[in-house]
């Protein structure tokens, strides 16, 4: 951390920061914040005094700004300071239904689309006069409709496209469901970041005696999709993968015009008595991930850890309650990148990755101008993590 650090001083900021978390991500932003003041308040500089430095050391980097609404529900955005020449980020948490407002005396709860909308209404409220704009989406918006099979819209692409119309110069966000969605902006940054690091931190911090190698570990897909992010973890960590498929039964359809799953195929070597991680992309309704638990604790498996970048939890919590009670998993860990109700952060069987100093160090960096890659790739950093806990236990 310290290398780094004093890496960057090695260029100037492109402006001074400024950090936005809109209502909905102001938990995670908070957080953020304090490692941002740690840090830049903790650096000591010859170059500090100059006026390339100016506001570089604050007690606070977030930017006041207030979203009000009108009777009707519609809404603006009024920036309650001045960002001319700020390099700017904006953070906004598109999944937080914990938010409401009032419409002709009714209450509404936040969408997706109300979130996105509050944030093109900040950008629109900055007026051009930022130095830059940067927007930190961890749950990229629309992001489930990314292709087009039919005649469907293509929401993620048209969001893309409106943010870079608006002046967006870079937008990061984590473990989009699917990256190629960024061929929409080709001409602008966009960066998915993979939060497997962390998953492997918050793993060995909290259990003990795992070992972590081919004879005694796995990591598991449950579907096709998360295929490249099992043999991603499988490949650093120097263990067997492995895979379940749903095969349809294309002669009939259900209620819902879906093809109905006719079995789930496994796909790998044994892994009777293997500890193992099941990893995705995002936790909805939870009923792929504890049906792979079970298949798997059919077939033998030891712990079975699910990793999913973001919890969403959609048809409640009891359902995660009943299969931890019948011994399907032993823990679920998943981003505070997304809303966590009290109710999920109290659950014996959940363990919370903060991504907060992940994204404070992205942050600190881009405004430095220097290249993220290093913070992008940390195969190092996962095998200094397990190679540290495998000698606790030698």
């Amino acid at each position: 951390m310290a290398q780094l650090r004093t890496k960057e001083l090695t260029t100037l900021p492109v402006g001074r920061l400024g950090l936005i978390p809109l209502e909905s991500c102001q938990t995670l932003g908070a957080k953020v914040n304090d490692w941002l003041v740690k840090w830049r308040n903790d650096r000591n500089h010859k170059e500090m005094d100059s006026f390339a430095f100016e506001g570089y050391q604050r007690d606070s980097f977030i930017v006041g700004v207030q979203n009000p609404r009108f009777g009707s529900g519609e809404g603006k955005s009024v920036i309650t300071e001045s960002v001319r020449g700020d390099d700017i980020y904006l953070m906004v948490d598109v999944c937080n239904y914990s938010l409401t407002y009032r419409i002709s005396g009714f209450t509404n709860l936040m969408s997706p689309d109300d979130h996105f909308q509050d944030l093109k209404r900040v950008i629109g409220a900055i007026g051009g006069k930022a130095r830059r704009v940067n927007v930190i989406m961890p749950y990229l918006y629309e992001s489930r409709q990314s292709k087009r099979v039919g005649r469907e819209s293509l929401d993620c692409a048209t969001a893309l496209q409106e943010l870079t119309s608006m002046g967006v110069e870079n937008i990061i966000t984590f473990d989009a469901h699917d990256a190629r969605v960024q061929n929409a902006t080709p001409l602008h940054g966009f960066e998915t970041v993979q939060p497997s690091y962390q998953f492997i931190k918050a793993l060995l911090n909290h259990e003990e005696g795992l070992h972590i190698d081919n004879e005694h570990f796995m990591i598991i897909s449950p579907d096709e999709g998360s295929m490249g992010r099992a043999i991603y973890l499988a490949n650093i960590l120097g263990v067997d993968m492995g895979m379940y498929y749903k095969r349809l039964d294309y002669s009939r359809r259900s209620s819902n015009g879906r093809h109905p799953i006719a079995a789930y195929e496994f796909l790998g070597p044994k892994l009777e008595g293997k500890d193992m991680i099941l990893i995705d992309d995002m936790i909805s309704s939870g009923n792929t991930v504890i049906e792979t638990a079970a298949l798997l604790k059919k077939r033998g498996a030891g712990r079975i850890y699910i990793c999913s970048t973001f919890g969403l939890f959609t048809d409640g919590l009891e359902k995660f309650d009943d299969a931890y009670s019948r011994g399907l998993f032993d823990k679920v860990l998943t981003t505070n990148l997304v809303y966590q109700t009290p109710e999920l952060l109290e659950k014996p069987w959940y363990i919370d990755c903060d991504m907060s100093k992940y994204i404070a160090l992205i942050i600190d960096t881009l405004n430095h101008d220097m290249s993220v890659s290093h913070l992008l790739n940390p195969v190092d950093r996962i095998k200094n993590c397990v190679n540290n806990y495998m000698a606790r236990y030698q």
